[in-house]
């Protein structure tokens, strides 16, 4: 592929990283009128469900008769639940770079569920990224100070948590989609948005009734249409990723979607959702290092 046609898919993974990167804002809006991330995230994939099933009815009876495409279900919910949650919560710069350890999973699971073979060189970047992590997560000295996001108190572990939880089910999540290559994409489709819905209400109802989260509040124009544009936002960025991942090859997708971590952090360093003190950037050049090295080297 060459010319504008390779420019136009670059241009369509970057919309992709750049929707996740700066999603953390509109989260945190919404988060301080008593929304919290998982309920938005469940209102908003339930809207993408219905759209995907307007425009392709036969996915629902594919995604119920194939069961493996049922793993993808959970591990893409697993995915949109502990990222925008994490990201909602958490340090933005912390939680990304976490969620970018996505390569040592992929390693391991790609082993296995597809008999894929470590070699030296998986083994080397697994252990830079890990290394990285280590950087990022050492204490500094006392308990993780309560950090107080959009009207919730976070312990500062559980924003690390969700990171490194959703790094592992994305991983999980792409595995799986090599996996079941062979299904229809709008049955593909369908699983990944109908995990990001029912994962989501599961884990919002249940931290509901334990009291330690917030329930929805009564349906207003002003969030109601604010999680309608992010539906269509959110639609039009999975859009944009299938056009562009089908267009390129695998190595240069994986370089390009690596900007997220640039959004992110420049967002979040500018509107003061995160910091880097040395040790940040230091596991990010480790963390990221082994991403790239995933993304460029042969085995």
């Amino acid at each position: 592929m060459q010319g504008a046609g390779r420019w136009l898919a670059v241009a369509a993974l970057v919309f992709n990283a750049f929707t996740w990167g700066v999603s953390w804002w509109p989260f945190r809006q919404l988060g301080a009128l008593g929304l919290h991330p998982l309920w938005l995230t469940s209102a908003i994939y339930s809207l993408a469900v219905v759209v995907l099933l307007l425009a392709r009815p036969a996915a629902a009876g594919q995604l119920l008769r194939t069961r493996s495409l049922w793993w993808l279900v959970l591990a893409s919910g697993g995915t949109n639940a502990c990222f925008n949650w994490g990201m909602s919560i958490g340090d933005v710069v912390r939680v990304v770079l976490l969620f970018y350890l996505m390569p040592l999973w992929a390693v391991l699971l790609s082993h296995a569920l597809l008999g894929e073979r470590i070699s030296r060189r998986g083994a080397m970047r697994v252990a830079l990224a890990l290394a990285g992590a280590m950087v990022v997560l050492w204490p500094t000295g006392g308990a993780p100070a309560a950090q107080a996001v959009a009207g919730t108190s976070a312990p500062g572990l559980l924003p690390d948590l969700l990171g490194l939880l959703g790094g592992f089910c994305f991983a999980l999540n792409n595995v799986m989609l090599r996996r079941e290559a062979q299904q229809p994409e709008s049955a593909r489709a369908l699983a990944m948005f109908t995990g990001g819905a029912v994962v989501s209400l599961a884990l919002a109802a249940s931290l509901t009734a334990a009291g330690v989260a917030q329930a929805p509040p009564a349906l207003a124009w002003g969030w109601g249409l604010a999680a309608l544009g992010l539906a269509a936002w959110f639609l039009t960025s999975n859009l944009t990723l299938q056009y562009g991942a089908a267009r390129l090859p695998a190595n240069t997708t994986a370089v390009v979607m690596i900007s997220e971590v640039f959004f992110a952090s420049v967002s979040a360093l500018a509107l003061g959702a995160g910091s880097m003190g040395w040790r940040e950037a230091l596991g990010a050049l480790m963390i990221l290092g082994g991403a790239l090295l995933a993304a460029v080297q042969r085995d």
